[in-house]
């Protein structure tokens, strides 16, 4: 029998014998690889399918609605949801189960081939690009990895605009951000903003530290104007202690045990991990007697914040 591994709503996900859930595996994949991408048959099969440990979603009525896989090589693929069941939650319930099936295996890290398309849905999930992209079967894809039992690297810009997006889409109430001066590159970026939209919108706190009020504010930062629309949601204090301006590193961390931290506040490499309470808890206890020792930042006000 297969061992369930997720329940949610009106749709089970489960790690599934490949030899007994074939049909179904093969059903979801042809129609989602094979008809609506193009994917030739003899690319899309393949010997390593009885070597994997699969996963299969299925209806309240049992039928095949999502399938992926890890190989042997630890490695994430062949992630499908039919059409109609997209963006309902199902290859966020598949993409945990193969990440904790990952975990039981004892692996240390998992990695994948995105589909370039896809690449926001990995960054929420704690996966960050790594090396150039590529073509496979005609499509574009990037390669992403998260390490499982430490932090993951973040090496360059596209991994730490991947790294924030993860911790955001973490958060559960609050979210801090210790930053220089906004960090162009990345908390200018539409995507980081419309994330922190989402998340203020829904009910949550953004509390951002800064070193250097003033770039950002004559910058036109657009996290400034997203502050000046939400200002119960956002609050910006500036560092002014000669102690806490000699800090030279920058982070962010969310209240469920998700950070990104970057040892120099002024480049995008470092590492992120969105499971590891205890450190979250050290970058907390950095940043709350430095909020409490900052000013409100007064310039802001003629913005409305």
């Amino acid at each position: 029998m297969p061992d369930a591994v997720a329940q949610v709503a009106s749709f089970a996900v489960d790690i599934v014998d490949f030899e007994a859930a074939r049909a179904g595996l093969h059903a979801v994949r042809e129609q989602v690889f094979i008809v609506e991408q193009g994917v030739p048959a003899d690319i899309e099969r393949d010997a390593l399918d009885p070597l994997c440990r699969h996963v299969l979603a299925r209806d309240a009525e049992g039928r095949p609605i999502g399938a992926g896989r890890l190989t042997p090589d630890h490695r994430i693929g062949r992630m499908a949801v039919l059409a109609q069941w997209r963006s309902r939650g199902v290859g966020e319930a598949m993409l945990q189960a193969l990440v904790e099936e990952a975990c039981r295996l004892g692996w240390h890290e998992v990695s994948l081939h995105a589909q370039v398309s896809a690449l926001a849905f990995y960054s929420r999930h704690g996966f960050i690009p790594y090396g150039p992209r590529f073509s496979e079967a005609g499509i574009d894809h990037q390669s992403m990895r998260r390490r499982l039992d430490a932090a993951t690297p973040v090496e360059g810009r596209e991994a730490a605009q991947a790294a924030l997006q993860g911790v955001i889409a973490g958060a559960r109430r609050q979210l801090l951000i210790y930053s220089r001066e906004l960090d162009p590159g990345l908390l200018d970026q539409s995507d980081a903003v419309s994330a922190l939209r989402r998340f203020a919108t829904g009910g949550g706190e953004v509390r951002v530290l800064l070193q250097d009020p003033a770039t950002p504010q004559r910058a036109l930062a657009p996290l400034l104007g997203l502050g000046q629309r939400l200002t119960t949601a956002f609050a910006f204090r500036a560092i002014e202690e000669p102690v806490d301006r000699d800090y030279p590193s920058a982070y962010a961390v969310n209240d469920r045990g998700g950070w990104y931290f970057r040892a120099l506040g002024h480049r995008f490499e470092g590492e992120c991990r969105m499971d590891d309470p205890a450190r979250a808890r050290q970058l907390h206890a950095i940043f709350d007697p430095v909020w409490e020792r900052a000013r409100p930042c007064s310039e802001y006000r003629a913005l409305g914040i």
